[in-house]
This record gives C-alpha cells, sequence and structure tokens, in this order.
C-alpha cells in the first residue's frame, strides 16, 4: 500500500470514534450556487435548495440548511445519506481504495474541528473552512454533461431548441428552476452579508460558475481582498482560461498582486480538460485549444502559482485520454519552476456517472477496458515521486480506481439497454445542434456509436 494511502488510512479509526459514516466535509465543506439558490457538501451528492425563510433568519443557512443538518445527523448515528452513494461504491471495493470521504477527512482533521462536531449539538450551524461558490451562471461554454443551471451558453441552446426530449436522461428541461440575474439576486446580497463573518476563520474559498472571470461578483471579492487582506485565506478559481486573453492578464496581476503583497496566502486556479485534440473540444463546446494554450502560457509565465486539472473521467475519455496524459508530463517539464520540489501542475480523476449516456460502463467492457488498462500503464511507467515532472503514487491509485470501478460495474440489461438507446439518440441531437460530427471526432467509437442505433 503507498504510503499517501497509508496517510490517509491513519485517520480512520479517529473519524470511526464518532461514526464509520463519518465525513467531516457534511460540515466543513460546502458548494453553493448562487444562480438558483442550492448547496451541497461537495460534488457528489445532488445539490438542494436553499429556502429563503431560512435564509432570512440567518445568511449561513447558505451552508447550514435544514436538509443538511438532518444529513449530518443520519451520518452521526451511522447511516449512509444516498447523495454520497460515490463515496460508499469505491469503499465497498475493498480499503486500499481511497475514497474522498477518507481523504476529505484526513484533510479536514483539526482537534478543534473534531471536538466542534463530537461534543456541540447536531443541528449547530457551523463555519466551515471551505467553500466553493458560484455567482452565477454566464459561460461562454457549454460542456455536454453540464447543465442550463450552470452555463448561460446552455440554457440559450435549450430556450432556442427546446430539451432533449429524445432521450431518457439529461433532458435539460430548463421550465422548473429559476435562475437569477447576479446584480439582483438574494442569494448573492445573503453571501456578501456572510462574507465579513464567514472570511474571519475560512481556510479555502473556491469561485466556481458559470465562468468566473465572466462574472462582476468575482473582482468584487478580488477588490475586497486587496483593501480587507486575509492573510490566512486560500484563494481558488475554476475557470475554462477560454475566455478573452485581457481576461487572463487581469487574472495575473491581481493574483500576483494578492500574493505577492500577503494579502491571501495561497492562489490557485482549477481548469478542465478531459481529453485532448478535437475530442477535447467536442466535449466542451466552445473550447478554441489554440486560445487555451495561449491563455494558459500567459497564466504559467507570468506567475509562479499552482494549477489543477479537473478530468471528468466519461465515455468519451476512454480512448484518447493518454493524449492528455502525455500533454501533463510536457507540461510540468516546461512549466514547473527549476529545482522546486512543489508540483505546480496537478490533476485529478474523478469519473461521471450521470448522464447514463456519458457514462463509461455502457461501453461493451471487452473491447475498451484495453484501451483503460493501456491508459494506466502509461501512468505507471511514468511515476516518480520524488520528481515533479512525472507521475506520483497517488495520482496512479486515483485513477486505477477509475479502471477498477469500470471493471467490476456491472449493469443491467435493461439500464445498458437505456444508456445506449439514450447515446446513439443523444448524440445525433447534439450534432444537429452544434454543427459538429461525432463519427469523424471519434472514430474508436463509431462501431459502438452505430450499434446503439438499434437499441
Amino acid at each position: 500500500m503507498p504510503n499517501s494511502v497509508k496517510k490517509i488510512n491513519q485517520f480512520i479509526p479517529i473519524m470511526n470514534e464518532i461514526s464509520p459514516t463519518f465525513c467531516m466535509a457534511k460540515w466543513h465543506h460546502t458548494t453553493i450556487y448562487l444562480q438558483t439558490g442550492e448547496t451541497h457538501s461537495c460534488y457528489h451528492p445532488r445539490p438542494h435548495k436553499i429556502p429563503l425563510e431560512e435564509l432570512s433568519i440567518d445568511a449561513s443557512a447558505l451552508h447550514n440548511t435544514n436538509q443538511k443538518k438532518l444529513e449530518r445527523l443520519e451520518m452521526l448515528n451511522g447511516g449512509k445519506p444516498s447523495g454520497c452513494q460515490y463515496c460508499w461504491n469505491i469503499e465497498s471495493m475493498g480499503d486500499d481504495y481511497v475514497s474522498d470521504r477518507k481523504e476529505r477527512n484526513s484533510t479536514i482533521y483539526t482537534p478543534q474541528r473534531y471536538e466542534q462536531i463530537k461534543t456541540g449539538p447536531w443541528d449547530q450551524n457551523i463555519n466551515p473552512e471551505y467553500i466553493e461558490i458560484s455567482f452565477g451562471n454566464e459561460c461562454n461554454f457549454k460542456c455536454g454533461y453540464c447543465h442550463p443551471k450552470h452555463s448561460s451558453s446552455y440554457h440559450k441552446e435549450i430556450k432556442d431548441f427546446g430539451p432533449y426530449d429524445m432521450v431518457k436522461n439529461h433532458r435539460n428541461d430548463i421550465d422548473w428552476f429559476k435562475v437569477y440575474e447576479e446584480e439582483t439576486n438574494p442569494y448573492v446580497a445573503a453571501w456578501w452579508r456572510w462574507w465579513p463573518e464567514v472570511s474571519k476563520t475560512l481556510n479555502i474559498l473556491r469561485v466556481t460558475g458559470g465562468e468566473p472571470l465572466l462574472q462582476q461578483s468575482t473582482w468584487k471579492l478580488l477588490e475586497d481582498l486587496e483593501k480587507n487582506p486575509k492573510p490566512s485565506l486560500e484563494l481558488n478559481i475554476n475557470s475554462n482560461f477560454g475566455v478573452k486573453p485581457i481576461l487572463i492578464e487581469r487574472l495575473v496581476e491581481r493574483a500576483n498582486s494578492l500574493v505577492i503583497g500577503k494579502k491571501i496566502k495561497k492562489f490557485k486556479i482549477f481548469t478542465s480538460m478531459d481529453t485532448w485534440g478535437t475530442p477535447a473540444e467536442y466535449i466542451r463546446t466552445g473550447l478554441d485549444l489554440e486560445l487555451w494554450e495561449r491563455n494558459f502560457d500567459t497564466y504559467m509565465q507570468n506567475t509562479s502559482l499552482p494549477i489543477t486539472f479537473m478530468i471528468t473521467f466519461n465515455i468519451l475519455t476512454v480512448p484518447n485520454f493518454q493524449s492528455l496524459m502525455e500533454k501533463m508530463l510536457v507540461w510540468r517539464k516546461q512549466y514547473n519552476i527549476p529545482n522546486s520540489t512543489n508540483q505546480r501542475i496537478k490533476f485529478d480523476t474523478p469519473y461521471l456517472k450521470e448522464p447514463l449516456q456519458y457514462d463509461m460502463n455502457i461501453l461493451p467492457k471487452d473491447e475498451f477496458m484495453p484501451y483503460m488498462y493501456k491508459h494506466l500503464e502509461f501512468i505507471k511507467s511514468h511515476i516518480e515521486d520524488s520528481s515533479v515532472e512525472c507521475f506520483t503514487n497517488l495520482e496512479y491509485e486515483k485513477f486505477r480506481r477509475v479502471v477498477d470501478y469500470m471493471e467490476t460495474t456491472v449493469y443491467s440489461d435493461d439500464k445498458i439497454k437505456e444508456g445506449r438507446k439514450d447515446f446513439y439518440n443523444w448524440f445525433t441531437e447534439y450534432d444537429r445542434r452544434r454543427s459538429t460530427d461525432f463519427k469523424e471526432t471519434f472514430p474508436e467509437l463509431v462501431d459502438f456509436y452505430n450499434s446503439c442505433k438499434d437499441e
């Protein structure tokens, strides 16, 4: 067992003193979507609505909703909240597999936080140590597995063409939810009421979207931190890096000022890429790799700050994932700071479960598992924990769980039939709406695509 996994597992007995299903993220992590007034403890459970009546009493209800408090109580009693099934699936594969629950317990833990939860009332309000916040859905991308809630471009597509009525999964209706305008959003107003208090103890604030660099609240936050420094705060921003270069240049100026001036503790960028080349542009409609590389180079050359790739491993990633891993090695060699032992370019590989037509487990395993083994072997052949130009054992282990998950997951015949039918209908309509060409982009999947027509 790698040392990194052993280090994570050493916290299990401590957490088990509270409950064998205890996850500190339910108390100390939160993602808040202000554009729709929703929240969840991490990106695995489905988000739920933040009642405005709760918010009118206490702005911390952006995180401490009554629903979330009941889920905490369930965990304290040893229950498994259904929204956390991703981690239960990983843990069912054996003790050697690192679930996000285990990893987050190890990274969030402090004696003070632990005691507060252990000895305090189950329904207490908690100021989390980590907040991911979305100020709005304005975005210039419309990634296929995303949602109109999180992308104004996607929202416009559904208004223009209607929902994807030809599929059972991910129809993307927009008539059942409201997207608030950033300037008049009561949830944004609540955030700025809560900010002076929660920022006192907050360790990490991660701004997501939409595309944060297109939203005025992001720049308001950066200006506020200039005027009112938070030296203990780590600020992270999720950006697709597909915006106009002037915005990246502006970001570079702001980030350098905050870090060099010690107005915040750290600054990190998170960006998304699921493979490379035309397949990447197909998955993430709006992505122009030439512009993206220009912006990436501007940021990497003009700062010494880190960046993490969020790789949402999905069915379209399976054939060509190695192409992105090859680029990762090139970037690490090109952009890591000479003589530094700190990895500047990181990546994570969570797998996608929904919508079903993007789930790798609807593929024929005998035909497509060899791709997964090849990618895993490529990472393994370039592991060297002591070198920032190579992969780490933890990165290997995280991708191994993706490979093992695909290898061991067995769906019913009905679920596979449903997923494959949606696969064909979805990407046929996707091509029509977006003037793309699935068969030309994914030659390795053409036979599978054609076979799905008859499901």
